[in-house]
Order: C-alpha cells, then structure tokens, then sequence
C-alpha cells in the first residue's frame, strides 16, 4: 500500500521518465539483495547431535547459486543397508529464500525428492517422495561455510 501511495505522489511530482527509472533502478535494487542471500550453501550434517540416536549419519553439501541449488549427499551407517554412496542434488530455491525443493539421485538412477527448510543456522530436511535412499526427516547442523 506504501508503494501505491508513493507510486501516486511520484507521477504527480517528477516526469514520466525520470519516474520510470527511478521505480526500475528501485526494482533492480530489491531483487538483487534476494539473490545475494545463499542460505543453503555449505555442508550440512546431523553428526554432531546430542539428543537423537545416531543409526546412520546424512551429510549434504551444497552450492546455492541465486535460485538454483547443486551438491551431493551422502548417508553412512554401520548397518550396511542404510549406506547410499554418493547422492546427487539438484533442486531450486523459492523466492523468499527460506525454503528449497531438491532431488536426490544415486548412480543408478533411483531419485528421491525432498524439501529443505532453513531456520536460525538449522535447517530441516523432509523427505516428500521416491525412493528409500534417505532418512524420512532430519535436522542438520552446518558444519561449514
């Protein structure tokens, strides 16, 4: 409603012109502090838990590029039926920048789908369909940058 308002008194006050590059170069400026915020980016683990049972550990890597996000992934266990070798990612990035659609693949071309959720340096992994390569939900800790 502020940028109506002020949309209004602009065309009032300025010349056509030198209003619509003032609301382009505003546009431009806003869109770009969303692409410069990459949330996701960095190596996410959930080895470093205290309060949960550690049957397996999943570890996801990840480079996030304005939108679009790439990786790999990986889940290690004792138990030999819950390794998954090398995963890769790919998914995008909603536009406010908190949450993430990916999909996983192994070298077989098993895929699995899952949505990430970042929030205060945690983010939440939830697994929403495909194959059984990866845990159902977790929460990852980042490790590094």
């Amino acid at each position: 409603m502020m940028l109506f308002l002020f949309y209004i008194w602009l065309k009032f006050s300025i010349k056509k012109s030198t209003m619509k590059k003032f609301l382009f170069l505003a546009i431009l400026i806003s869109l770009k502090s969303y692409s410069q915020h990459n949330r996701f980016s960095g190596t996410w683990s959930n080895e470093n838990c205290k309060n949960c049972k550690k049957e397996y550990i999943f570890t996801i890597t990840i480079a996030q590029s304005n939108y679009a996000i790439y990786g790999t992934a990986e889940v290690t266990s004792e138990h030999k039926e819950l390794n998954s070798g090398i995963l890769e990612v790919s998914g995008h990035v909603y536009p406010l920048g908190d949450r993430a659609v990916i999909k996983l693949k192994d070298k077989d071309g098993i895929s699995s789908s899952a949505v990430l959720i970042t929030n205060e340096g945690v983010l939440q992994f939830t697994k929403r369909g495909g194959g059984d390569l990866v845990p159902k939900e977790v929460i990852l800790n980042k490790l590094y940058e």
